[in-house]
C-alpha cells in the first residue's frame, strides 16, 4: 500500500505526534508499504512532505487566500484572530496537500483534527481517511483560555466555540476515527457529539529494541552517589502540569533532601518555571536539561517518574518510563489512569494537588521495597501492553477494512 500519514503539526519535532508517525513509518515500510509523512514545518514558513523532500511555502499561497477571505467576502473570520489563524492555515494544509497530489495513495491516515478536516475537503472520494485523535486541541485550549483570563475568552466567545466545532468535524471528517483510550472517545461522544459507532479505540504500541539500544547508548548526566533521581520529561506548557510538580518539590524539600528532579523538555514556559523554582530555593534541587535525544538513558539513570499533567491522553513519556522499571506518579488526568494502576503499577493523585504528589513522593523515597515492587510491576504491565506489533497489525487490519 502507499500511505500518507498527515498532520497539521509541526514536523519533524519532538513530541509523540511526530514518534508516532516515525514509528508507524518505519514499521510499515520494513513491512513493504510506502508511507509518506505530511505536516507543517517547524518554522511553520510551509507545508512539506518531509521524507520526499517537497514543499510547498505558504507565502505563494498566501495572496490568494488573503484576496478570497477579504473582510467583505468572510467578515466572520476577521472578528477574531485566533479563528482566522487556524482557519487561514488548514487552507494552506488543504491548498498544499491538493498541490502534492493526493490521488497517488491508497489510504490517507491524518493525526489530529485539522488535518482531517482539511483533507476530507480535498482528497479524492475514491481514496478512504483513517481519522486519528491523539488528544483534544479544544480541551487544551480551553485549559489555557481558563487559566488566563486576560485573554477575554470565555465558553461565550466565538474562538471558544470555534475549537468545539472544529473538533466534531475533525474526529468525524474519516470513514472511521481512532483513538488510544476510552477516555477519549467518551469525550468525543459526550462533549462534542461524534456517533459511538464511529470511533475504534486501540492503544499505542512502543518499539521496545530503539528504546534499549538508546538506552545502551548511555548519556553524558551522572546522577548524584547519594540521592535519588526525580525525572519529568516533558514539553514546558501549562497542560503538563509542571509548576504542581515544583510546587510540591517545594514542600516536598521541608520533609527529606535525598533527592534531586530532572526536568526534561523545552517549552514556552520555560522562564516562568524556572523562576518558581528560584523563589521556592530549589535552584540546586530542580535541573533543567533542555531538549534531549537520550531519555531513555536518562530513564536507567532515574528512581521515579512523574507526569502531573492537567490534561493528557496516552503519553509515550509514560509508556517509556514503565519498559524502564520505574514506578509513576501521575494525574488522573485524561487517560493516565487507564495506564497507571494506583498501588499496583505507580500512585495516582487528583489534578492539580500537589499535596498528594508530595505524599507519593515521600512514600517511594521512603519504602524503597514499595519502590522497587512498583517499578517490577511497571515494567512487567509494560512488556505485555505496549506491543508495536500487535498495534500495527490491528492498524493495517482497519486499513484494510476501510479500503475494502
Amino acid at each position: 500500500m502507499k500511505i500518507l500519514l498527515a498532520t497539521y503539526w509541526l514536523i519533524p519535532h519532538v513530541g509523540g505526534v511526530w514518534k508516532y508517525m516515525t514509528q508507524l513509518q518505519q514499521r510499515l515500510e520494513a513491512m513493504g508499504h510506502q508511507v509518506d509523512l505530511l505536516g507543517n514545518s517547524p518554522d511553520y514558513a510551509k507545508f512539506h512532505i518531509v521524507n520526499r523532500g517537497r514543499e510547498l511555502p505558504k507565502e505563494r499561497i498566501r495572496p490568494f487566500l488573503s484576496a478570497k477571505l477579504a473582510q467583505e467576502y468572510a467578515p466572520q473570520l476577521h472578528a477574531d484572530r485566533i479563528i482566522y489563524f487556524y482557519e487561514e492555515d488548514r487552507y494552506h494544509l488543504e491548498l498544499s496537500a491538493a498541490y502534492f497530489g493526493l490521488d497517488q495513495y491508497d489510504i490517507i491516515h491524518t493525526q489530529d483534527i485539522f488535518a482531517a478536516r482539511a483533507i476530507s475537503r480535498v482528497k479524492p472520494a475514491h481514496v478512504p481517511l483513517v481519522a486519528q485523535v491523539h488528544g483534544s486541541v479544544s480541551g487544551e485550549l480551553h485549559n489555557h483560555f481558563r487559566l488566563n483570563p486576560h485573554l477575554g475568552i470565555t465558553e461565550g466567545s466565538p474562538a471558544w466555540k470555534y475549537l468545539k466545532s472544529i473538533e466534531y468535524y475533525g474526529a468525524t471528517s474519516g470513514a472511521v476515527t481512532i483513538t488510544s483510550t476510552h477516555w477519549q472517545k467518551n469525550e468525543l461522544i459526550r462533549d462534542f457529539g461524534v456517533p459511538e459507532n464511529r470511533v475504534c479505540v486501540f492503544q499505542y504500541g512502543l518499539d521496545t529494541l530503539d528504546f534499549w539500544r538508546k538506552a545502551q547508548a548511555g548519556t553524558n548526566m551522572q546522577r548524584p552517589v547519594d540521592k535519588k533521581v526525580i525525572i519529568f520529561p516533558a514539553r514546558l506548557s501549562f497542560v503538563k502540569g509542571i509548576d504542581v510538580l515544583i510546587s510540591a518539590l517545594g514542600m516536598l524539600k521541608y520533609i527529606r533532601q535525598d533527592w534531586v528532579c530532572w526536568i526534561v523538555g523545552n517549552g514556552e514556559k520555560m522562564e516562568e518555571l524556572q523562576r518558581q523554582v528560584d523563589g521556592l530555593a530549589l535552584s540546586n534541587d530542580v535541573l533543567f536539561l533542555g531538549e534531549r535525544h537520550d531519555i531513555p538513558a536518562l530513564l536507567m539513570q532515574s528512581d521515579i517518574f512523574v507526569h502531573s499533567c492537567i490534561q493528557d491522553n496516552q503519553p509515550f513519556s509514560v509508556m517509556e518510563a514503565q519498559i524502564a522499571g520505574l514506578p509513576a506518579c501521575v494525574s488522573n488526568a485524561g487517560g493516565l489512569p487507564e495506564m497507571v494502576e494506583h498501588g499496583r503499577t505507580g500512585l495516582v493523585s487528583p489534578i492539580k494537588d500537589p499535596v498528594s504528589l508530595t505524599q507519593h513522593l515521600h512514600q517511594l523515597l521512603e519504602d524503597e521495597r514499595l519502590r522497587k515492587q512498583l517499578g517490577r510491576n511497571a515494567s512487567a504491565w509494560g512488556e505485555e501492553h505496549w506491543s508495536l506489533d500487535r498495534m500495527v497489525g490491528r492498524l493495517l487490519e482497519l486499513y484494510r477494512q476501510v479500503i475494502g
